[in-house]
């Protein structure tokens, strides 16, 4: 990425400008002084939410949103290659109010996102938002992104939706904020020093995609499509225990009848591809190769054309990796004009990955980190809710001899289920 060849000095931090994907170092005095963000702008040195001037007074100047990546239940997530960031609010626990959190950052995003919806002049008085990682070490940061709330095609029910979750029984309620990282590689001192004295912020050193932004509510975002092909083990397993635990769990539900993970599988694509249509699950006896069948719906609801594919689903342990075996029984089935699906809780082969990828076989490979990430952002992080989500979506009496038709009317390929019986996904599913 642009500027993230090199890091910038504690010392020279108050005068640097702010390069996508720079490193930005801490002290080195071991307080809470050494922290980076805190030298580089005047906000304050704890939380996510770290503004310049009064929320509650609408007086709010510019933003520094931080983001640890370490809470499972939030899980912030950027996304480079659609330049879409999605951050969750300040009320993380049970107790408050939506709106009456300790830095009121949630009253901060309510304010936002509805200017970011009005006239002009009402974008006009949007803070900028800072996008910065932690990073190592100590207390450093690395600069992600100049930030405008909302997206191209969110409307204003999508792009700031109030979420359910609860602790120990209690329920209570955080927002879900989707932000576009505009196209600017360097947002410079002169624009930053700008704003913070008071001048509008379209004044002098503006960058001219958050100048598009204020004036017509346009986005121009920053993409860099990904030139890494070819995931390691380690990019295709989760790197926290409780990420582990989480595939543990699943593996202990379908112990002993690990084809019944089928459903699961194609629950866990519905999370990830909503806009899936019918799917039906194969019985294991017939189902020649392929564990699940559906269609995928593409345009306008009033036309939507279907694109059929194949799913297969292993429930392996994290040692376990998916061979060259495994994935030629999926694509040898696969026809013209259709897709494949594959869904393990372990990982790809390096040779399995490197010849899908290189012959251009149109498989979606699904990993474990992949299964825990689409949990997470559903809400399943706590064991007590995965396990839940488990027992009633797929438990052990379930009648799976009836067929079930789920979500476009589209009819799948009867030839693809082989003229077996086919299996309904479950009722969990109709609900994601």
């Amino acid at each position: 990425m642009i500027g993230s060849e090199s890091a910038v000095a504690f010392d020279a931090l108050r005068e640097a400008d702010l390069h996508i994907d720079r490193l930005y170092l801490a002290g080195t005095k071991g307080t809470a002084g050494d922290d980076a963000l805190g030298r580089l702008l005047p906000v304050g040195l704890q939380g996510g939410f770290r503004p310049r001037g009064s929320v509650r007074k609408k007086r709010v100047r510019l933003v520094a949103l931080y983001t640890a990546g370490t809470e499972p239940d939030w899980p912030d997530h950027l996304d480079p290659e659609t330049g879409i960031f999605t951050y969750y609010g300040d009320n993380r626990r049970s107790g408050s109010d939506l709106h009456h959190t300790k830095r009121s950052g949630n009253l901060l995003l309510r304010d936002v996102f509805e200017a970011t919806h009005g006239l002009p002049e009402e974008r006009a008085v949007v803070p900028p938002f800072l996008c910065f990682e932690k990073a190592a070490p100590g207390r450093s940061v690395r600069f992600r992104g100049l930030l405008a709330p909302g997206t191209e095609t969110m409307t204003s029910d999508e792009d700031l939706s109030a979420i359910w979750r609860h602790t120990k029984g209690a329920r209570f309620q955080n927002y879900r904020a989707t932000f576009t990282v505009l196209d600017v590689g360097i947002v410079q001192r002169r624009w930053l020093s700008s704003v913070l004295a008071g001048e509008p912020t379209t004044g002098p050193g503006c960058p001219e995609p958050w100048r598009e932004w204020v004036e017509g509510r346009v986005y121009r975002p920053l993409v860099a499509p990904s030139t890494l092909t070819i995931r390691t083990k380690d990019d295709q397993l989760p790197d926290d225990p409780a990420g582990l635990e989480m595939l543990r769990m699943i593996r202990a539900h379908f112990d002993g009848r690990e084809t019944d993970f089928e459903e699961c599988a194609v629950a866990i694509w519905r999370m990830m591809a909503p806009a899936t249509g019918k799917c039906a699950v194969t019985p294991p006896s017939r189902d020649g190769g392929r564990d699940a069948v559906g269609t995928y719906m593409l345009g306008p609801g009033a036309d939507r054309v279907a694109v059929e594919f194949a799913l297969e689903a292993k429930c392996y342990r994290e040692t376990n990796s998916v061979g060259v075996k495994e994935m030629s029984r999926l694509i040898s089935r696969i026809r013209h004009r259709q897709f494949g699906v594959f869904v393990t809780l372990s990982y790809f082969a390096k040779q399995v990955y490197e010849e899908v990828r290189e012959d251009g076989h149109p498989i979606v490979m699904i990993c474990g980190r992949d299964v825990v990430d689409s949990l997470r952002r559903k809400g399943y992080s706590d064991p007590e809710r995965l396990r839940k989500w488990m027992d009633e979506g797929f438990s052990r009496n379930r009648n799976i001899d009836s067929v079930v038709d789920i979500g476009s009317s589209v009819s799948v390929d009867e030839s693809m289920l082989d003229e077996s019986r086919t299996t309904a996904v479950s009722n969990q599913m109709q609900r994601l």
